[in-house]
């Protein structure tokens, strides 16, 4: 039966300390003697405490094993079906009522192949629910991060667009109409979803338009993945710093493959 955290009865102190005894040179057997008492349909909890402690010693163990095993290293992870990359930097957690915060860090990130220089996850609300498997839900998710122009123009150019886009020597984008034979020279910002065009000059078969010619009406971003919402995007120099915000997203884990990729350093996996 899934088992929620009890704030009336949870000790920071308890909880740390039992994270750190996990941690000790047999925290695995000991992990595993906790983790399978929750298997095991008819294990005994006795009169509460050891439930109630649960998500706070299985958050210890996962973010310290986690971090202790890839910090400063290429993590691999399996997240909702997409492939991940990156080198972790930070992973903290901390309590916020009777849910958690968590702050991770990524550089060199590889998000299915698209490649993002750093990325800061802040997840907000987020619970464990004991279980086989084991649910996680995050109430929501604020992504921080830089990407460079490049590599943005290479995911859109994958796209089912009707410019074919370039950067400029300048750090422009340069988009090429693929049919009209229409050039155009422009920088592009995102706020809540609504993308405006900044067009800086325009070509029609080598001839110059003027701008006043050109409308550039802004366009609305709807029905993104997951509900996401694009707070912000803007180009600085050839990088584009970006705010991403989505919604409730809940995911679950096999905790014996969790132990397992972090003893043996292979890929994490949530599905």
């Amino acid at each position: 039966m899934a088992t929620y955290f009890d704030p009336k009865s949870w000790s920071p102190m308890r909880a740390v300390d039992l994270g750190k005894r996990l941690f000790e040179h047999s925290w695995l057997e000991q992990w595993i003697a906790v983790t399978t008492s929750w298997v095991d349909a008819g294990a005994d909890l006795g009169a509460g405490t050891v439930t109630a402690l649960l998500p706070d010693a299985l958050m210890t163990v996962l973010s310290e094993g986690i971090l202790s095993r890839f910090g400063g290293q290429e993590v691999s992870a399996t997240l909702l079906g997409h492939e991940l990359h990156a080198t972790l930097q930070v992973l903290k957690v901390r309590r916020r009522g009777a849910h958690f915060q968590t702050k991770t860090v990524l550089s060199r990130l590889r998000w299915d192949d698209h490649p993002i220089e750093a990325v800061t996850v802040i997840a907000h609300g987020v619970r464990l629910i004991p279980g086989v498997p084991t649910k996680v839900r995050a109430a929501r998710l604020d992504l921080d991060g830089t990407v460079t122009t490049a590599a943005l123009v290479g995911w859109l150019n994958s796209q089912p667009l009707d410019w074919k886009l370039s950067v400029d020597a300048s750090g422009l984008i340069r988009a090429e109409h693929r049919r009209r034979r229409l050039t155009a020279l422009v920088d592009a910002a995102v706020t809540d979803n609504r993308v405006t065009v900044d067009l800086r000059r325009a070509n029609w078969l080598g001839l110059r338009i003027p701008r006043r010619m050109i409308d550039a009406p802004a366009l609305l971003l709807e029905q993104l993945p997951n509900r996401a919402r694009i707070a912000h995007a803007a180009r600085e120099g050839d990088l584009v710093r970006f705010r991403i915000e989505l919604p409730e997203i809940s995911g679950s884990f096999d905790l014996g493959q969790i132990r397992s990729a972090i003893v043996a350093g292979t890929t994490l996996i949530v599905f």
